[in-house]
């Protein structure tokens, strides 16, 4: 298969990039800044919000915070925290790496996940953004815009590189062996032992997103038609 042919799609939250350290790193700071009891109410409101909107959506628990507390500026000093913070230093170790190789066999795609302000932001100042030549896709939920997807990226197969079983199981499903899932187990989600054997095996696991540098196409490929 001719590499113009192939499209890799990438996660970027624990897949790329140590999303997990991005929210330790925060807890830290808003347990200083704000006590620890309001520490708790932010993630209160966060997952308040996941629920509701079906994403992390970061500042718009900030901003839920500030509504119960208006008087409480230190709240501030967290939205700056966020937005100045060094992405690129949470990045996985040899993920650059990663999508350096695999431009070299196929398209490379980041597709995410995330709010239309604090995900763009993110992968754009990590440096993702560029090392894909800006091709980012952003939803509100990918595993439900597999259309968008292919008509934006056309292309005989995919590789779908993501943390979530969920999601890797609801793109093999759709695309059967036109697609080839890989599951790094990184971050939280991946290692949820009960939450991944809620669905099929991917085709391929790897422990690291590193492992993926000097992969070959060729095997790739065989292990969608082994799983299909």
């Amino acid at each position: 298969m001719a590499s113009d042919q192939v499209v890799f799609l990438l996660d970027v939250d624990n897949t790329l990039l140590d999303n997990d350290r991005v929210v330790a790193d925060l807890m830290r700071h808003l347990e200083r800044d704000i006590g620890a009891d309001r520490q708790k109410l932010y993630w209160k409101y966060f997952e308040d919000l996941r629920s509701e909107l079906g994403y992390a959506d970061y500042l718009g628990a900030l901003q839920r915070y500030r509504i119960n507390y208006p008087r409480d500026f230190h709240i501030v000093s967290a939205s700056l925290f966020l937005i100045d913070y060094s992405f690129a230093n949470r990045l996985f170790p040899n993920s650059l790496d990663v999508i350096d190789h695999l431009s070299q066999l196929g398209k490379t795609v980041i597709l995410s996940d995330g709010d239309v302000v604090f995900q763009p932001h993110k992968i754009e100042s990590s440096g993702l953004s560029e090392a894909v030549g800006g091709e980012v896709l952003i939803y509100i939920h990918k595993e439900t815009e597999l259309a968008d997807i292919a008509a934006r990226h056309p292309a005989p197969h995919y590789v779908l590189i993501d943390d979530k079983v969920r999601i890797l199981a609801a793109f093999k499903r759709a695309w059967g062996e036109k697609v080839t899932t890989v599951f790094p187990r990184q971050g939280h989600y991946a290692h949820d032992a009960a939450e991944v054997a809620k669905y099929p095996p991917p085709d391929i696991t790897i422990e690291r997103i590193g492992d993926l540098v000097g992969c070959e196409l060729a095997d790739l490929m065989s292990a969608a038609k082994a799983r299909s």
